[in-house]
């Protein structure tokens, strides 16, 4: 029996499918031939996969066995970045199975198989691989782990995880996300539900909870086919919290004319979120007072409170509000009003006898400060100073009454006023002045010698004392303190009814720490004194801040330490010199056990001594100028409060809000280190780094957080990406191309996110650019058409240029044409194209080129004359003048709309297309006018007229006649009128030259024929004419003929000028007496181009030798062979001539020169060629 063993084999990594794909259900895998062993037969199998979540069903086809298998081997891989086959498992089977079942795969996962066959010889090799298939979604296995439930706030808790790793999903990836249930265990049925859809995410703040209340809390995954499995249960209490409700029932009755008895009942308990410490009453004047003032009263059990000490017949608002030891709750609404009872008036104020006679005085006042009641009137009494004290004259008004007149007084005498006010409850207190029955008074001098003791300033008061000036025959009546704050404040009236016996006032209401100046007037019947002098700056004492540091928080640094940060208070709150902070902590009770019994707190203290009375702070003391702080060896795995208060050498500030901490949780300290970002692909970009420093972990860490970004554009392409395994590399992918972008890294444990590492540079590499932006067309005539682009969105790199394709739709004329032009750069992304058919429509496509071409942008034109486009213009007639042509034509027919103009189109001869040559011609036009100089020399053109309109561009004309475009230019522009400019004025040089050299030589010969002394000294003569070399003379005819002969004339060889020769005497006397000397000639000679000469070969024969100076040396033999005759190769050339006129090219002239049988002269220079006609 013959046994088959299927071995499965499947990658470690696999792949998942675009999100948006959608798996299919049965795909054939393919159809393989497998080999057996030896090659002797061949097992046929068709594998047809069912593709399941979690298994597969691969039918197998029939197959022919030349020898019995032991086993068969069948192969699974995941399509991967880096695929392999490994073998998962091996089973038994008949080998005649038609089909297999494939379990333990992972849903939404690409497989392909490939088998292999064993017998007793060994493996056959592995069969092609098959088609991929993909198996189908499926619910998540798991649910999150590592789930813990953490106080966020007093309504708030924060839930963190562990997140599915990617192979966990079993679907989609953009589908999976989290649902998390929390409820409250007394209300197991109002369980609430929240939904996290980002599958990376780790935490989650659940807000909007009750304040002091536990609740439990399960999770699952979920992906696009289903639900995971819940979580085990977690529990957690929101913080405790200041009571959201104010107390019930609040009732208030006024006892008496000071006190007001408040009542209330318990804040609900749903509402206390926490342990209610005792209650707040707030009160204040209506209209009168603006900040309310405030009793505090302790515990949770008293229920009333008696406010004391108020003013009489005032209405009090009045709140009740309970607070906890985090803070104070809400006060009660509406507000309670409340009048305190009424009692006998206080005094008038004011007093004044603005007039005062001989026997009557007026008298004047303002109502009591403190009316205390209702007035119902006032009483006048009076009486002289000097009378019975009992001897009062009274007089009473109404209670709108302000004034009185007293008459019938004794002159010059002195009288006492009293005036008092009536309420309810009776006459109140009087108020007691003096006046004199006199005429002679004047305003009162002001107070004098100011002074303010410094051991009666405190921090919000002082004490001013003075001495009162003159009163100016007139009582002073009272006084009046003003004060300015320093440095920059203004005066402000502090009291205007100081009385007028008073000689100090105590200052109130002043702020701690603060220089002030104040003066002082004094107010009698006639008026207002001058202020006084300003009192020398006084200074309030300190006091203890007015407000706790802001802004408190603590959070985890290490596994056994924590942070804590504030801000400082504002610096008016400082009331002082601020000498640091102090920081109180404590470890709390479990949350289990943490209720706390309702007992009355008898101690007045403050929350932070009742806290402490309950469980020990530990203080730490901080400088002012920090605002940071380390709380170090603390627990691990505990609860802490953390209160500040700020201090100065008075005191303490009131304490901050306290805020809690769970310690044994730290996110990671430091940033991973040695971050480098290296470009894979055009979209990948391979990071790594080292882990942070071990020390500064913090724990285990779980993963690490890339973010990332184009270094251009932060905020809008910042993406973050999520690496669950503490592995220190990851690829980064769905990059755009040559971009450059920023990557930092946090790792992240248990406890949260550490920091981020300093940004590292990276560029993608460059890839195929995206498609133009646009394709455009302009111009269009029956032949061109101007094409134009934009450049591509996406780059993908630096832009090498673009290629250009065209071709018609159809053939024409049996010729289907395809043009590709290469444009380079970027700067270009336009192309004329000139060699299109009348009517015919073509095809264009463009592509732009980075490393390589991008896709193509597509687009059909039909080449002109557009449909309504006007006809052809008639009779174009081209004359020409000597510096430009003029294009004449007249209108053809019309198109649809009106002719908006023309154009000329040319075509040089040289080309043979036809081109755009002018445009934007007005329609009114009938000629056009061209400039030789915008046409190329030498070259032919034709031209054609078209009319434009809205439509487009019409018929073209018939070409005009071909037209040269060659300028005729003035003979004195030529270049033979320059040459024979030149040539003429080099002879009459020569000629003027040679004049004056013979006149000069005939005095010399004169002086020789009269028998002077000749010297035979052999001597050189030098011709010195720039650069002629030395040749040899003799006084032989030099029979020129034919050498220089040609066609059209002949052409001289170089010629040295006169001027440059120098003869002795002795030579010239020896020619002369017909002595042939051989002589060395020592000439230079600076070579220029020969001009033709126009004498012919007979001149030279049949013109007779004449005996001059010029003719000795034509006849010389010598000179004529120094350079036609000598042999090549015997020196350098000094110049070369080449005949140009002529059928055939004339040689190239090289002097020569003939050596004569003659021994030279001792001292005679070696002859060198090159010495030419003088003529």
């Amino acid at each position: 029996r013959r046994v088959w063993v299927h071995r499965w084999v499947t990658r470690a990594r696999t792949w998942r499918s675009s999100p948006r794909g959608q798996p299919q259900k049965s795909q054939e895998c393919g159809t393989h031939l497998f080999p057996s062993v030896g090659d002797t037969a061949w097992l046929w199998a068709t594998c047809q996969a069912q593709a399941g979540a979690w298994g597969l069903q691969v039918s197998l086809g029939s197959h022919d066995l030349s020898s019995p298998f032991q086993d068969s081997f069948l192969q699974v891989g995941a399509i991967g970045d880096e695929e392999e086959w490994v073998s998962l498992y091996e089973e038994e089977n008949e080998p005649e199975a038609q089909m297999l079942e494939i379990p333990n795969l992972t849903p939404y996962t690409h497989y392909r198989f490939r088998m292999r066959q064993v017998n007793i010889v060994g493996p056959s090799p592995f069969s092609q691989s098959s088609r991929v298939i993909q198996t189908l979604q499926a619910p998540p296995d798991v649910a999150p782990t590592s789930i813990t439930v953490r106080t966020a706030s007093e309504t708030s808790l924060r839930l963190r995880w562990v997140p599915l790793p990617d192979s966990q999903y079993n679907g989609n990836p953009e589908s999976v996300g989290y649902r998390v249930k929390y409820w409250r265990p007394d209300f197991p049925s109002s369980a609430l539900s929240q939904v996290v859809s980002d599958r990376l995410e780790r935490e989650l703040t659940i807000e909007a909870l009750e304040e002091w209340t536990e609740y439990e809390l399960q999770m699952q995954a979920f992906n696009a086919i289903g639900a995971g499995p819940w979580s085990e249960v977690v529990r957690g209490r929101t913080r405790e919290s200041v009571p959201s409700a104010a107390p019930e029932n609040v009732s208030a009755e006024a006892v008496s004319s000071t006190q007001i008895l408040l009542t209330w009942a318990s804040v609900p308990e749903q509402d206390q979120n926490g342990l209610i410490l005792g209650y707040k009453i707030l009160f204040r004047a209506k209209d009168l007072d603006s900040e309310p003032r405030s009793q505090v009263v302790r515990g949770n059990h008293t229920q009333s409170a008696l406010l004391a000490g108020l003013r009489k017949f005032v209405l009090y608002e009045l709140q009740v509000l309970a607070f906890t030891r985090i803070g104070n709750g809400v006060p009660s609404s509406p507000l309670i009003l409340e009048r305190t009872k009424d009692d006998a008036p206080g005094p008038p104020v004011r007093l004044v006898f603005p007039e005062v006679r001989l026997t009557s005085v007026r008298i004047v006042w303002q109502p009591p400060e403190e009316p205390n009641g209702i007035i119902l009137g006032y009483q006048i009494a009076y009486r002289l100073a000097s009378s019975s004290p009992h001897t009062f004259t009274t007089v009473e008004v109404g209670a709108t009454v302000r004034q009185f007149t007293a008459t019938e007084l004794t002159p010059e005498s002195a009288y006492i006023f009293r005036l008092s006010a009536k309420t309810r409850q009776g006459w109140g207190e009087p108020l007691e002045a003096t006046v004199i029955t006199t005429e002679k008074r004047e305003r009162p001098a002001p107070p004098r010698e100011l002074l303010v003791p410094q051991a009666e300033v405190t921090a919000r008061s002082l004490r001013l004392q003075w001495v009162p000036g003159s009163d100016g025959a007139s009582p002073i009546r009272y006084f009046t303190v003003q004060v300015r704050e320093l440095p920059r404040g203004e005066w402000q009236t502090y009291s205007s009814s100081i009385s007028h016996e008073a000689t100090a006032c105590a200052v109130e209401r002043l702020r701690p720490f603060t220089s002030y100046k104040l003066r002082l007037k004094a107010t009698n019947d006639i008026g207002d004194s001058d202020f006084s002098a300003e009192t020398e700056a006084v200074t309030t004492l300190q006091d203890v801040p007015g407000e706790p540091p802001g802004s408190v928080s603590a959070t985890p640094h290490t596994t056994s330490s924590v942070l804590i940060q504030w801000q400082p208070p504002r610096d008016e709150s400082l009331n002082g010199l601020l000498q640091g902070y102090r920081i109180y902590y404590r470890e709390l009770e479990s949350e289990a056990g943490s209720g706390l019994e309702a007992k009355t707190l008898k101690s007045p203290s403050a929350l932070r001594a009742e806290l402490t009375a309950q469980s020990s702070f530990k203080t730490v003391n901080s400088s002012s100028t920090l605002t940071t702080y380390e709380l170090t060896h603390l627990k691990k795995y505990r609860r802490y409060e953390v209160i500040m208060t700020a201090y100065n050498i008075i005191g303490e500030s009131p304490a901050s809000a306290p805020v809690e901490v769970f310690v044994g949780e730290a996110a990671p300290a430091m940033a991973p280190q040695n971050v480098q970002v290296t470009p894979l692909t055009a979209s990948q970009l391979e990071v790594t780094w080292d882990p942070p420093p071990l020390e500064s972990q913090n724990g285990i860490i779980q993963g690490y957080k890339i973010y990332y970004w184009e270094a251009d554009s932060q905020n809008e392409t910042e993406k973050m990406k999520v690496l669950f395994l503490p592995e220190p590399a990851a690829k980064l992918k769905d990059l755009s191309s040559h971009t450059k972008y920023l990557v930092s890294i946090s790792a992240f444990n248990a406890a949260g996110d550490g920091p981020r590492s300093e940004p590292r540079q990276g560029r993608t590499h460059q890839a195929a650019p995206g498609a133009p932006s646009f394709l455009a067309f302009s111009e269009i005539t029956s032949t061109t058409l101007n094409v134009s682009w934009g450049e591509p969105v996406a780059a993908n790199g630096i832009l090498q240029g673009y290629r250009v394709v065209y071709e018609p739709l159809a053939p024409v004329q049996g010729v289907s044409k395809v043009v590709t032009v290469d444009v380079k750069g970027n700067w270009q992304r336009w192309l004329k194209v000139r060699d299109l058919t009348k009517g015919v429509t073509y095809f264009f496509r463009v592509q732009a080129r980075t490393i390589t071409y991008g896709p193509e942008l597509q687009a059909n034109v039909t080449a002109g004359p557009a449909e309504g486009s006007p006809g052809s213009p008639r009779d174009v007639l081209v004359t020409k003048s000597a510096s430009e042509l003029t294009l004449q034509w007249t209108e053809g027919k019309a198109g649809y709309t009106p002719t908006m103009g023309y154009i000329i189109e040319a075509r040089p001869s040289d080309e043979g297309l036809w081109d755009m040559f002018a445009k934007d011609i007005p329609r009114s036009a009938t000629s056009y006018t061209v400039s030789l100089d915008q046409l190329r020399q030498g070259v032919t053109y034709e031209f054609r007229v078209v009319a434009v309109n809205e439509a487009g561009y019409g018929e073209p004309s018939s070409p005009s006649t071909a037209v040269s475009a060659q300028v005729e230019a003035v003979f004195y522009e030529q270049w033979w009128f320059l040459l024979v400019m030149a040539l003429s004025s080099l002879i009459i040089v020569l000629l003027v030259v040679f004049a004056l050299v013979l006149h000069g030589q005939t005095k010399k010969y004169k002086n020789c024929s009269t028998g002077k002394s000749i010297s035979t000294m052999e001597e050189s003569v030098t011709l010195d004419n720039g650069g002629f070399a030395a040749l040899e003379l003799n006084s032989r005819h030099l029979n020129v003929k034919g050498t220089f002969s040609k066609k059209n004339g002949t052409r001289s060889p170089p010629r040295p000028s006169p001027g440059g020769l120098h003869y002795s005497d002795e030579d010239i006397c020896n020619k002369y007496n017909g002595t042939v000397l051989t002589e060395g000639v020592n000439l230079k000679e600076n070579l220029a181009d020969a001009s033709e000469s126009e004498v012919s070969d007979s001149d030279y024969e049949d013109a007779p030798p004449k005996h001059s100076f010029v003719n000795h040396y034509m006849s010389d033999p010598t000179y004529y062979n120094s350079w036609k005759r000598r042999p090549p190769g015997r020196g350098p050339a000094p110049h070369r001539y080449e005949a140009v006129a002529g059928t055939e090219a004339g040689p190239h002239l090289h002097p020569v020169v003939t050596t004569q049988s003659y021994a030279p002269a001792p001292g005679a220079r070696t002859p060198l060629t090159g010495f030419s006609s003088f003529v």
